[in-house]
């Protein structure tokens, strides 16, 4: 069933909290900021719910992540845990993947799969390369906070890493289109409920 969700929505939702937290760490302090993402990633949940009537599991499963790091950060009054956040979504969203390879199911399709039509090796192998790219975000970003300057980690938080995604996803197009399957995704039968 397509959703009736206003276009706007899934990049507001997506990179709004980011966004905020953000500007606000350029006003106040990580702390102040991190409460800004917290608060800003329950918002954009709840603009999901509202809109699309429904709230992806991704960025669910980051925003449980955001309030147990941001939470321990604001409680304990710990930078540490904030900046570990990112990490652990990138080491999770790795093993995921890795995991659902183990038992031969590249879990980009189901996630994808109506946007890209491949067959069966090309969501393979795209599940097995974003599975690495994660994994390799996850190490740069314990490098990162745990040898370079709060200021230098927030930059490569909010740039660096949604740069280095980008530049991967447009890297995997020749991987799309030579496992490409003509019309598979224009089927109406083959679209999920």
């Amino acid at each position: 069933m397509k959703s009736d969700a206003p276009r706007w929505l899934k990049p507001t939702a997506d990179y709004g909290p980011l966004a905020v937290f953000f500007l606000v760490y350029l006003r106040w302090d990580l702390l102040t900021a991190t409460a800004a993402l917290m608060a800003t990633t329950v918002v954009a949940l709840a603009l999901s719910l509202f809109f699309a009537r429904r709230i992806p599991m991704m960025p669910l499963i980051t925003a449980i992540i955001v309030g147990i790091f941001g939470g321990l950060t604001l409680w304990l009054k710990d930078e540490t845990f904030i900046k570990m956040k990112p990490t652990i979504v990138e080491a999770l969203f790795s093993l995921v993947l890795f995991g659902g390879l183990a038992f031969r199911r590249p879990l980009l399709k189901p996630l994808l799969g109506a946007a890209w039509s491949m067959d069966d090796e090309g969501w393979k192998r795209l599940t097995m390369r974003f599975a690495v790219f994660f994994a390799v975000v996850a190490v740069l970003n314990e490098i990162v906070w745990r040898t370079q300057s709060t200021d230098f980690w927030v930059s490569f938080k909010v740039f660096g890493i949604l740069g280095l995604t980008l530049v991967f996803a447009v890297t995997q197009a020749p991987l799309l289109r030579r496992h490409e399957t003509p019309g598979a995704s224009e089927d109406p039968g083959n679209s999920r409920p």
